[in-house]
């Protein structure tokens, strides 16, 4: 178990620095459009500090296949989630992003909330499921896929309008957050075929299930959508409410879905939802624009009476 956590804090290491870099090289950049994703590709493709956020987010991919073989989904999306705190650091510091107080009292919360949900389990107690049933997995995933594409298309057309508020990216946030959260079920699922004594059919196994057509969906669709959200949204807010969306999403339906039991003891049990429900209740209440730019006080010229 200890190296489930061990695994999951460098996974939280690495999905920080890789953002991070990858919104540094994206101001570098010009403007990027998901109606263009070959030119999108090209630019980014043709940054090495994007290349070296990307590699560090690969890599925190492969950290979370270890950690979802070791811990029950709940557990690791508490773990995940704490490591908000290192990438709002991480902006403040590199990227000179700053946080307003409503935002800071909003990711406390969410701390809290996932505080909660930890705090709710019991090592030797929660089970680690190793499969679930592929049209259970498809069921949940497709409407996820179709709500994420629809949200984010609908937060574009409502940007293009002219007279609009800058907005702070919650909805791309949510809607790159179910395309991840997606994503992280199909890990999960992959993780449960990983074998170190028949590697080949272990791999056979894995073609046969969703779990990799799902990975190639979210990956194309999720490097578009949120590379050019990032641009155009503070890293600090937009990374945390998709991390957020993709933790509650993983570990409701992921928990449902691998049939990972809720626990049978009433505090347990009322942590872990209460601490689900205050997630989601920050996310509906945080601000969905940001302050309009003051223009500058321009002081007029005394002349003498």
């Amino acid at each position: 178990m200890w190296w489930g956590v061990a695994a999951a804090l460098l996974a939280n290491v690495l999905y920080s620095t890789g953002f991070v870099l990858e919104k540094r090289a994206l101001a570098a950049l010009p403007e990027v459009d998901i109606r263009r994703p070959a030119r999108l590709l090209r630019l980014v493709l043709g940054s090495p500090l994007w290349i070296g956020g990307s590699l560090a987010l690969a890599s925190g991919f492969g950290a979370q296949l270890a950690v979802y073989r070791t811990l029950p989904i709940a557990a690791a999306q508490g773990i995940f989630v704490s490591g908000l705190v290192l990438l709002v650091l991480l902006s403040a510091r590199l990227l000179g992003e700053e946080t307003s107080g409503r935002e800071r009292y909003a990711l406390g919360a969410i701390l809290l909330a996932l505080l909660m949900v930890v705090l709710s389990l019991r090592e030797g107690s929660d089970r680690v499921s190793r499969s679930a049933p592929a049209p259970l997995i498809l069921t949940v995933c497709l409407p996820s896929l179709a709500a994420g594409l629809w949200l984010y298309g609908a937060a574009e057309r409502r940007a293009r309008h002219r007279h609009r508020m800058p907005t702070t990216g919650v909805e791309y946030g949510v809607a790159v957050g179910l395309l991840y959260g997606v994503s992280s079920l199909a890990i999960k699922g992959v993780s449960s075929y990983l074998t170190t004594s028949d590697l080949a059919g272990a791999v056979i196994d894995v073609l046969r299930s969703p779990y990799p057509y799902l990975l190639l969906f979210t990956g194309a669709f999720g490097l578009v959508m949120s590379q050019a959200a990032l641009q155009r949204c503070r890293a600090s807010l937009i990374v945390p409410v998709c991390t957020t969306v993709t933790s509650l999403f993983t570990a409701v339906l992921g928990t449902l879905a691998f049939g990972e039991a809720l626990p049978h003891d009433p505090v347990r049990l009322t942590l872990r939802l209460a601490g689900t429900a205050l997630a989601v209740s920050v996310l509906l209440v945080m601000p969905k624009h940001d302050a309009a730019p003051q223009p500058p006080i321009v002081a007029k010229e005394l002349t003498p009476p």
